[in-house]
């Protein structure tokens, strides 16, 4: 990517809506920075044309991600901002590696300074964890997902930092994929039942359907279902039901899958696996802002 693009088109090359982005860190800045709040430090301490120049850098090893949502955060303040990339999205960071160079207004600079880091950190954070998944699955036919485990406000940029680290989004909220649980089926009566019920109301919406069972597994096959999630398997009982299923339907293993499973339910033959802790529980990739010397 040419180091010109501005951080609207670094957004959409992403696939993020920069309207989006920006109604969004709007809003996140409010916490510090609204009409009725200002940052009484940096206003005692720097005069209101004081600037300086400060960069991003990396702290730990990991994968970069989220740099042109940091981007948006600084360029939201109301002064003047040159924000300069020193490293590309996605790429793999080591401890030390300067990631933005950025100059402007003191006041706006530290102002930005921690909304910017906690994004910048979280994004980083998932897309390190999705990484090593994503590594240890190079040599398979299986992807690695996330779930709608996201933390609410932020589904759209913890989804993007999955993408960044080699995974795959699997359904973004409960209209773009009609998903048949425990208690659809309960309520139905059976999963044929459940599934019928879905086709009919939503002939146009995808349609997977949670098995636990070998049996339920042939059942929702038997009755059109071609995408399973096969939820709380062991390897050996995935294995059994992409044999008996053979071909007929893809298969997502669930389920606490680790980096020490993930594998073996790639050898069991999942076509993919779905990984909550992708969102709900990645560390932060520890990332700072400095002064530049």
């Amino acid at each position: 990517m040419s180091e010109d693009w501005n951080v609207e088109a670094r957004l959409v090359a992403g696939g993020l809506d920069p309207r989006d982005v920006r109604a969004a860190v709007e809003s996140y800045l409010d916490e510090d920075l609204s009409p009725e709040r200002r940052d009484v430090t940096a206003a005692s301490v720097f005069g209101p044309e004081h600037t300086s120049v400060v960069v991003l850098t990396s702290r730990a090893e990991g994968v970069l991600a989220g740099l042109p949502v940091a981007h948006a955060v600084f360029e939201a303040m109301p002064g003047d901002i040159e924000f300069t990339y020193l490293a590309g999205e996605g790429a793999r960071i080591g401890a030390g590696r300067q990631l933005a160079r950025i100059a402007g207004r003191t006041r706006d600079l530290l102002g930005a300074e921690r909304t910017a880091l906690n994004l910048l950190c979280r994004l980083s954070g998932i897309a390190t964890h999705t990484r090593r998944f994503a590594d240890l699955l190079a040599d398979w036919k299986t992807a690695v997902l996330d779930t709608r485990k996201t933390t609410p406000g932020l589904r759209a940029l913890e989804k993007y930092a999955v993408r960044v680290g080699g995974g795959e989004n699997k359904r973004f909220g409960l209209y773009d994929v009609a998903m048949i649980k425990d208690n659809h089926k309960e309520a139905a009566g059976s999963v044929s039942a459940a599934y019928r019920a879905v086709r009919s109301a939503e002939p146009d919406v995808d349609v997977q359907v949670e098995v636990e069972t070998l049996e339920e597994a042939l059942e929702a096959v038997a009755v059109g279902a071609t995408f399973l999630l096969c939820d709380n398997m062991s390897p050996k009982e995935l294995g059994e039901v992409v044999e008996a299923v053979d071909g007929r339907a893809q298969l997502e293993a669930t389920g606490t899958i680790t980096l020490g499973t993930v594998v073996d339910y790639a050898a069991a033959g999942a076509d993919f696996v779905s990984v909550g802790a992708l969102t709900h529980s990645s560390p932060i990739l520890d990332i700072g802002l400095d002064f530049e010397e």
